[in-house]
């Protein structure tokens, strides 16, 4: 059985959290959707970029992209965001918004989503979200609660018992405690899982976060790329080979010598964790291209696995 984290006094352990001293927040407004609104998502590698920008030249869209690591500038090679031709193809949204040595969360993207959809509007365009990052794309459907807690002593507990037993035995602490956000995380997601206990423990759980109402859009204009596993699983260790030939080392190497270096949400993406490693001579190249290819093929998984929450929509192969 997983020992509990104990109370110190001034903050409550996790075993102190208990259903009647959860308070539910009220749920944060979202983006303000409507049928002028278009979703196209995928896992990585199944080519959303190239048939994104087919099906806003089709549709007369601008896109908003769906994906947190695009949002970092100078971080191009791992993330394989839309470069500058493509980009001046078709006008894209929330790429290169922030240095990597910042943390960005899915609550400054609904904003910055929020400001790009009026601003399409105002110029009589249709909106098509494009993008893999799940996360965002479940919080622009249901909207997000107010889930701030933050409480730092019990957060760095639960990363040391994180490095003591392994995430999976935490994982199964948080299925006592908040079942839904359990469901949601995957059991070797520490950030996220240390991230709901922590919340848990400010007296809310990290599964409130999300309104129970879907936007009805979603049933009628979202479609998801798929493609059979074995072709899925060749394009992503065939670009993560590409990724490290065209020097997604030295692309590391420059970040991290930036201002801030590779904040540590940045500095968590398949690829970069890898590059880093190399960097500090702890890996070797040929073991961080074959850890990144798992890596990304497990991301892959997580995220098909996500998108089956959106019942409505429509799955087309690219």
């Amino acid at each position: 059985m997983t020992p509990d984290i104990p109370g110190d006094g001034t903050a409550p352990g996790i075993s102190e959290v208990s259903p009647s001293t959860v308070a539910r927040p009220a749920a944060a407004p979202r983006p303000e959707l409507d049928d002028d609104c278009w979703f196209l998502a995928g896992p990585t590698a199944a080519g959303k970029t190239s048939l994104g920008i087919r099906m806003a030249e089709r549709l007369g869209a601008e896109i908003v992209s769906v994906d947190s690591m695009a949002v970092y500038r100078g971080l191009d090679i791992g993330t394989a965001k839309p470069g500058p031709a493509e980009r001046g193809q078709v006008p894209h949204h929330l790429v290169d918004v922030v240095p990597p040595s910042e943390a960005y969360n899915v609550a400054r993207w609904l904003a910055a989503v929020t400001t790009a959809i009026a601003g399409i509007r105002s110029r009589g365009r249709q909106i098509l979200f494009v993008g893999g990052t799940p996360l965002y794309l479940r919080a622009l459907r249901d909207g997000l609660a107010d889930v701030s807690g933050e409480m730092p002593e019990v957060r760095e507990r639960l990363r040391a018992e994180v490095d003591a037993i392994g995430p999976a035995a935490l994982h199964h602490r948080l299925a006592g405690v908040d079942p839904e956000a359990a469901r949601r995380i995957h059991p070797n997601d520490a950030r996220r899982i240390v991230r709901a206990l922590e919340v848990a423990a400010c007296g809310g759980p990290l599964s409130a976060a999300f309104a129970p109402a879907p936007h009805p859009v979603f049933g009628r204009q979202m479609m998801i790329v798929d493609l059979p596993r074995a072709l899925l699983r060749d394009r992503i260790d065939r670009r993560v080979e590409g990724m490290f030939a065209a020097g997604l080392v030295d692309e590391t190497r420059r970040a991290e010598e930036g201002p801030g270096g590779i904040g540590p949400t940045a500095s968590q993406a398949a690829g970069y964790t890898e590059a880093l490693a190399v960097l500090a001579g702890t890996l070797s190249l040929s073991d961080a291209i074959r850890l990144t290819q798992a890596r990304t093929r497990q991301l892959a998984k997580r995220q098909l696995t996500w998108l089956r929450s959106f019942p409505g929509a429509v799955w087309i192969a690219a």
